[in-house]
């Protein structure tokens, strides 16, 4: 999905290269409605966090079976939450190898064999991949995930299918967009491996929101992360979670989407995709720390604080196609994964993150993620344990709001707290290649304690901290 930055946020921030951005007006972007149709958000989703599954790489296998040994580490990690990516079969017709190259165009019987096709082009809603195994193997992924206290989403694909999807083969034709000439057609020229769906067909959407119904009722997953959500008709949205709700009224919804419009009556979580462009720039310093304060602003204005915003320095997109977090955030990428962590809504480790993985994951192949570092699960154990222990840190309204502290170089320093009731959090991280003083403008009031190594602020200490190149701190009042 491209990234769209809001006009606002340039403007403020004043960056003089945007060559990789498309950017839209505010009114474009906007279309909030009334504050008063709030999300019911369910009770432990309240100081959550969220990991993504990719099934085909986590293991060697890549495996149900092989992913549900690995799922005790994973729950130490602390994510209450597992988004599993689309564990349908992918269909065949059309099934891309790479960029615009798909299978039918490789004459080696034996190449076509390696290219398994993208997770997002499923030709049956209501089975499991055989490559991963089968539904009971995966109704054991959810019953453990339960018995360990998390709870599971489903990577869920609603705006195409396959071009063999069981949906073309039974004559359901009309359900797709067409050309003049009757042609299924895809969504976009770059995604020629699936059809578009066409939601003017009211059959097609009740046949939609069965077949989601049939993975709460039958295999008792707790909601779903709905794909390119915001090229489906919001109408729907609101059709089917009335419907879903009557299944499951705990039911967890997080939207690939950043439109305000989304969290009036549907989803509790969208993702924060401009926070996640500015993090990347931010990191390299090519952009200012203040295009943080315009982004929170651009946010207060057009989000409740209800609303749960998904923060990320990766995810299965960012990796595949635009890098790794060392390739986009290079000796940053840590200080950046504490600002995801703390700086607002739900944080988000991928798998191989905590891994270490340090190279792009073919899309369209098998490509095993690297073994795990102990340093890593360490490190985002801590930050997953200090979210969900300080209220200042949870989500939505249950959360604290960002405040910045100055320092005497908020060039290279970023300094902020937040609040909730008596529960204090500080965050300090350096962006630059040298060790930095940190001396705050005003003084700091209170004890706190580092979750990291437990080094200290005093009561009223003002500009007594050194932090390392590239470093890092994250401070709890006691």
């Amino acid at each position: 999905m491209r990234i769209l930055i809001p006009a606002i946020i340039l403007s403020v921030i004043g960056c003089s290269d945007t060559s990789s951005l498309e950017t839209s007006s505010e009114a474009e972007l906007v279309t909030k409605t009334s504050e008063n149709q709030v999300v019911q958000h369910p009770e432990w989703s309240k100081d959550a966090s969220i990991y993504e599954v990719n099934i085909r790489q986590h293991t060697a296998e890549g495996t149900f079976m092989a992913f549900e040994a690995d799922m005790d580490r994973i729950a130490d990690l602390g994510s209450e939450i597992l988004w599993i990516m689309p564990v349908q079969p992918i269909g065949m017709e059309k099934r891309k190898a790479k960029g615009d190259l798909f299978i039918e165009d490789i004459e080696n019987t034996e190449e076509r064999k390696k290219y398994l096709g993208s997770y997002y082009s499923i030709s049956n809603y209501t089975e499991a991949n055989p490559e991963f195994g089968t539904l009971d193997d995966f109704k054991s992924i959810v019953n453990k995930a339960h018995l360990l206290g998390q709870k599971v989403i489903l990577d869920w694909v609603p705006n195409h299918t396959s071009f063999d999807n069981v949906w073309v083969k039974s004559g359901h034709k009309n359900w797709y967009v067409q050309d003049s000439l009757g042609n299924i057609m895809p969504p976009n020229p770059d995604w020629g491996d699936v059809a578009d769906l066409n939601y003017e067909n009211d059959s097609m959407r009740l046949a939609m929101i069965d077949a989601m119904k049939f993975w709460l009722t039958n295999v008792n997953i707790d909601g779903f992360r709905c794909d390119v959500a915001v090229e489906v008709p919001l109408d729907f949205w609101e059709q089917a979670i009335v419907e879903l709700k009557k299944v499951n009224p705990d039911i967890f919804m997080l939207a690939e989407s950043e439109l305000p419009d989304h969290h009036r009556k549907t989803f509790d979580m969208s993702y924060g995709w401009y926070a996640h462009h500015i993090f990347n720039h931010i990191a390299t310093q090519e952009w200012p720390l203040d295009s943080l304060m315009a982004y929170m602003k651009w946010e207060e204005k057009n989000f409740s604080t209800n609303d749960y915003r998904m923060m990320f320095t990766t995810n299965h997109d960012e990796n595949s196609w635009n890098g790794t977090v060392l390739e986009r955030m290079g000796e940053n990428h840590k200080p950046m994964a504490v600002l995801a962590f703390t700086y607002f809504g739900m944080p988000l480790v991928y798998s191989g993150q905590e891994f270490g993985n340090d190279r792009r994951l073919k899309f369209f192949e098998k490509d095993t993620i690297q073994k795990p570092q102990p340093e890593l699960q360490d490190f985002y154990k801590t930050l997953i344990k200090t979210k969900k222990e300080n209220p200042a840190l949870w989500n939505g309204t249950y959360g604290g709001r960002f405040m910045r502290i100055n320092t005497s170089n908020d060039t290279d320093l970023l300094a902020f707290k937040r609040v909730k009731n008596y529960n204090e959090v500080i965050t300090v991280i350096n962006l630059s290649s040298n060790k930095q003083q940190v001396n705050f403008v005003k003084e700091i009031e209170g004890n706190f304690v580092s979750v990291f190594n437990a080094e200290t602020l005093g009561v009223y200490t003002s500009g007594t901290k050194e932090l390392a190149a590239h470093g890092y701190q994250v401070f709890v009042k006691k």
